[in-house]
């Protein structure tokens, strides 16, 4: 174990790398809970998803310890599910096999990505506000999906005979009144939530759903009725696993050509999150702990391969991806909550291994989690988008010409109820600044393309619709 993981050559130990991955495991499993609860809403079924959740989790997090030797963990990305489930299947009219398809592409092009110089292109070729602007606005987006899964946000339609009908209208949003149950108990998950994280207390957010969920029970919103055995689960995993390769998967997501597109887009939309969300993980939690080099963050932007750390890193976090989506999940990426395994003391794959040991482990409490009503992992979700939201503090706010297209790129992903279309108006928006700024030239082609192709998926979707 020594020789394999160069424990002291780190300074690290065998109990420490224990503590280090049950901290990290205790700030994320959250997931857990929330991410069949999001997906499944799709009528994907919740035990395959609370399976393939756990998989994803162990597998990329096996791959990034054993291959790579860094103490992160990864597992279905918090945005990128509800990306999934709101925009792509909701919004855009796609079915949960063919997301999936998406998904396992958007796994082989990272891939491509990690392994090639188009890494690099793709670094240099969007701006550094609007790759801060893109994760700040995942954060906005996951949020406003935490305050809409428990109705604090209502609507007030315009147009009450096309609402009958079921078409889409336009709405006066509101607050909802404090008047329901399922508003207090999001409120109280709330509190809790906000009083953990700030007191830093170790697994607060699994804590508060815990202590959220049990309160529920004398209000009638927790209950074991509906509850899934693990025998259920694994009843249900073949409903999920290998679903892309069947007819309603990939046999399905290219049989329209009007519809190329906007597969196309939402490829790139799913890639992209990714990307970013990962690079922006490895670098601000790397760089303070020594953990990757600055050979490693130079590599990222220039090299290709696999010569140092994070490359292998990097293609760790690719391949679990496409993995997840064979069993059935949205992106699986690295949490920013491996950070609280390094803070203590985590600096090998070691502690990535110890972290895929309690994922294992978490299986055997299917029917508890699957008891967890919705109200309680509201305020998580809240919280977490806030804590992502802080990368728009990287913005340069007081130029205008940043400001604009970081702007309409976080703050569409709330409003769009869409990443894809916040990514769209950014990359758009940025175009028309530099070109009012008589600077087209500095705008890198594939921002160019890129934008093309959301102008068309606009124009495509007004004349088909």
């Amino acid at each position: 174990m020594e020789k394999f993981f160069h424990l002291k050559e780190n300074g690290t130990s065998v109990s420490t790398e224990f503590m280090a991955g049950l901290t990290t495991f205790f700030a994320m499993s959250y997931i857990i809970i929330v991410n069949p609860q999001i997906l499944s809403q799709t009528g994907m079924p919740w035990g395959g998803v609370f399976l393939a959740t756990i998989i994803a989790s162990i597998v990329g997090t096996l791959i990034m310890g054993l291959f790579a030797n860094v103490p992160y963990a990864l597992a279905p990305g918090m945005g990128l599910n509800a990306f999934f489930t709101y925009t792509v299947c909701f919004g855009l009219g796609f079915t949960w096999q063919e997301t999936l398809c998406m998904v396992f592409l958007c796994g082989l092009i990272n891939i491509l990505i990690t392994v090639t110089k188009v890494r690099q292109m793709i670094i240099r070729a969007i701006p550094d506000a609007l790759q801060h602007a893109i994760g700040g606005g995942i954060g906005l987006f996951v949020a406003y999906v935490g305050l809409l899964n428990v109705d604090l946000i209502t609507f007030t339609t315009k147009d009450t005979e096309s609402a009958g009908k079921g078409l889409s209208t336009g709405a006066t949003p509101g607050l909802a009144t404090f008047n329901s149950p399922t508003l207090w108990l999001f409120l109280i998950g709330l509190l809790l939530v906000i009083v953990f994280t700030i007191l830093k207390i170790k697994g607060g957010m699994l804590l508060a759903i815990a202590i959220t969920t049990v309160i529920g029970i004398p209000m009638g919103l927790t209950t074991m009725n509906n509850s899934i055995s693990i025998g259920d689960a694994f009843g249900q995993l073949p409903q999920t696993f290998g679903a892309l390769f069947t007819g309603e998967g990939f046999g399905s997501l290219f049989s329209n050509p009007g519809r190329l597109p906007l597969v196309l887009v939402t490829i790139f939309a799913f890639s992209m999150s990714d990307v970013f969300d990962t690079l922006g993980t490895f670098i601000g939690t790397g760089r303070r702990t020594g953990i990757f080099s600055k050979a490693d963050e130079e590599s990222a932007e220039n090299g290709s391969g696999f010569k140092t750390k994070m490359d292998k890193a990097l293609f760790a976090d690719s391949v679990a991806t496409s993995i997840g989506a064979i069993f059935g999940t949205s992106n699986t990426t690295t949490y920013v909550e491996s950070s609280a395994g390094i803070a203590a003391g985590g600096r090998t794959g070691l502690t990535s291994v110890f972290v895929s040991l309690f994922f294992a482990l978490s299986i055997f409490f299917a029917p508890v989690v699957s008891a967890v009503p919705s109200a309680a992992t509201a305020g998580v979700l809240v919280i977490v988008g806030c804590m992502m939201a802080a990368s728009l503090k990287e913005v340069r706010w007081d130029d205008i010409s940043e400001a604009i297209p970081a702007f309409f790129a976080s703050v569409f992903m709330a409003f769009a109820y869409s990443i894809s279309y916040g990514i769209a108006a950014g990359f758009i928006t940025y175009c028309i600044v530099k070109v009012c700024r008589k600077k087209a030239s500095e705008v890198h082609p594939i921002v160019w393309i890129v934008s093309a192709l959301f102008i068309l998926d606009f124009i495509c979707m007004a004349i088909l619709q």
